[in-house]
């Protein structure tokens, strides 16, 4: 495990419905339960772990959360945790008048879904702050596509389920 994550809302999303006492009755991607078991082992694994959570100032990434998810879904409990225990950086991002995460020309160009330019902008600043920029993501295959502009940004990804999300990526292009 990194020092720490931008956790991209799918997991919250998947680990919630995956967990194993409270399953969250939710749209959830994979919706396969053995992919739900394996996002949510990983973000238990993060909760109990050293690794920070990154969040903007601005609280406009846990909007998102809480937007997706009710306050007693394991997702959002695992960022009470953090909270908590003091394990959350908040980073600085700034928003266009939209409300979408600003960019340097060469993501913005390459980051084509708007809620996640937050994400990618907070992972930025992580990586300014503190040299470690790493997204956490799980059934959204989007990041594949943005990985090498990610990448020359030392921005990192971290694929919870990897074989199943390049499997669908690849189907995704295929498909193109």
């Amino acid at each position: 495990m990194r020092a720490r994550y931008v956790v991209d809302t799918n997991v919250l999303i998947a680990a919630s419905a995956g967990d194993p006492v409270h399953p969250k009755d939710i749209d959830a991607t994979p919706d396969d339960p053995a992919l739900r078991a394996k996002v949510w082992a990983w973000l238990d694994a993060f909760q109990q772990s050293d690794a920070r959570l990154v969040l903007d100032l601005a609280g406009e990434i846990y909007g998102e959360y809480n937007h997706k998810l009710g306050f007693n879904d394991f997702g959002i409990q695992v960022v009470m945790h953090k909270w908590s225990t003091a394990a959350v950086d908040d980073v600085p991002v700034d928003y266009d008048q939209d409300g979408h995460g600003v960019l340097p020309a060469s993501l913005d160009a390459v980051i084509h879904d708007k809620a996640d330019k937050k994400m990618v902008a907070a992972a930025l600043a992580a990586q300014a702050q503190f040299g470690d920029g790493c997204v956490a993501c799980a059934g959204d295959t989007d990041w594949h596509d943005w990985e090498a502009a990610l990448s020359a940004h030392q921005v990192l990804l971290e694929p919870i389920i990897e074989a199943w999300s390049r499997q669908k990526y690849a189907e995704k292009q295929h498909r193109s």
